[in-house]
């Protein structure tokens, strides 16, 4: 390391002020902090000295994604076997998965910071870091067989759209990467939506097993309840993309049919430990969510006049996006509540309003992405209200 940073001191006054390469001073600012923690201070106006900063919170967010990750890559893969009936084995398996996520990845962060050290180059500011881990969540919630292009115009949107034009990392009132999410469902319903956009069906890579299933087409659980008809109330089961039934078990675990990274519930939950116990998410955002879901989900198990309102609360918690929207989403420190009265309320709202999009509007069966934005909107309201109320009731300690 001390070699690098020797490297990174000669070669910086090229990139300051008057040197020949200072039209990317911004960029090799971002990539020095990146690497190294700044020995900067402030001088005055500071109450607390901390070592930590948004580069290492950032930081933290993405190990805590890196389980969901990898099994989202494996459950890619063996969406693909089990669609196709080929046991290549573990590895080769996970290699598909992997092959078939990593350009989603590299598209989603080369537009999305490319654009950001555009911006900050021609207002002469520092790089945000708030993208590294916007870049990451972009391709782990969409649909495996989401085409390049389609993530690069949707991160491109977003980003100048729900970021920069706010004046990037930490003014954005919206989720970065659930507006980019919700512009790909809007501009482009048929690849974002149906039952033929979950499980990759071509052998690309030429790694699956030696067969492909070019017409296969299998529908989320999700997907399924939401097309359900009113005569399956009580009998209707969800089944994989071979048609077998799926248990609670199975939803549980995650190999299932959805979005890159959101079915398998004990990888979130290890994110959400690590988020928890480094203080980077808390706790109250995640719990209040969860128990908001299935409060919802257990009033309309009392109705229960479409197969939806019948789901268990359970099934309703593990299934689509909620489990990962309520551990990376709802937690977002920017586009959530800060206060921590307001962050049980935010919660539980958000958990709640998932449900009830998903048991009254059938064309969307998912609620978690439009639930969030939504309460987006929302959290700085919540927050004010909370406030107000705790400066009314000192006043009145203060009288007495």
């Amino acid at each position: 390391m001390k070699a690098l940073r020797n490297y990174l001191n000669k070669i910086k006054p090229n990139f300051e002020e008057g040197g020949k390469l200072s039209m990317f001073r911004s960029v090799f600012d971002g990539f020095e902090t990146f690497l190294f923690v700044p020995n900067t201070t402030s001088k005055s106006g500071v109450h607390i000295h901390d070592s930590i900063d948004s580069k290492r919170t950032m930081t933290l967010v993405i190990i805590a994604l890196i389980p969901t990750l990898l099994f989202g890559m494996y459950n890619t893969g063996y969406q693909h076997n089990l669609a196709i009936g080929a046991n290549p084995g573990f590895w080769i398996t996970f290699l598909f998965g992997f092959l078939a996520v990593l350009p989603k990845i590299i598209i989603s962060y080369g537009v999305g910071l490319g654009i950001e050290f555009v911006v900050a180059q021609w207002k002469k500011e520092e790089i945000q870091e708030g993208f590294l881990v916007s870049g990451m969540l972009i391709p782990m919630i969409v649909p495996i067989d989401t085409p390049l292009w389609m993530i690069a115009v949707a991160t491109a949107f977003a980003v100048v759209f729900a970021k920069e034009v706010f004046g990037g990392t930490g003014y954005n009132i919206f989720n970065v990467a659930l507006v980019t999410r919700a512009f790909l469902f809007f501009a482009y319903p048929a690849d974002m939506s149906g039952d033929k956009v979950f499980v990759r069906t071509a052998d690309t890579f030429g790694i699956g097993g030696g067969q492909v299933a070019d017409a296969f087409s299998g529908a989320t659980p999700l997907g399924q309840i939401g097309i359900a008809g009113k005569e399956l109330i009580g009998s209707f089961q969800a089944t994989d993309v071979l048609g077998n039934p799926l248990t609670t078990l199975d939803m549980f675990i995650g190999l299932i049919p959805g979005s890159i990274a959101e079915t398998c519930v004990p990888a979130i939950l290890i994110g959400a430990v690590i988020l928890i116990v480094t203080g980077v998410a808390s706790w109250k955002t995640i719990v209040s969510c969860f128990i908001g879901g299935a409060a919802m989900a257990a009033v309309f198990n009392l109705i229960g006049t479409t197969v939806v309102m019948t789901i268990s609360p359970l099934d309703h918690l593990f299934l689509g996006g909620f489990a990962f929207g309520a551990v990376f989403m709802a937690t977002d420190p920017v586009t959530s509540a800060r206060t921590e009265t307001g962050k049980y309320i935010y919660g539980f709202l958000v958990g709640a309003m998932a449900i009830i999009i998903r048991a009254l509007n059938p064309g969307y069966p998912e609620g978690m992405m439009l639930a969030i934005l939504l309460m987006n909107i929302f959290a700085p309201l919540i927050d004010y209200y909370v406030v107000e109320g705790n400066i009314s009731r000192r006043l009145k300690r203060a009288v007495k």
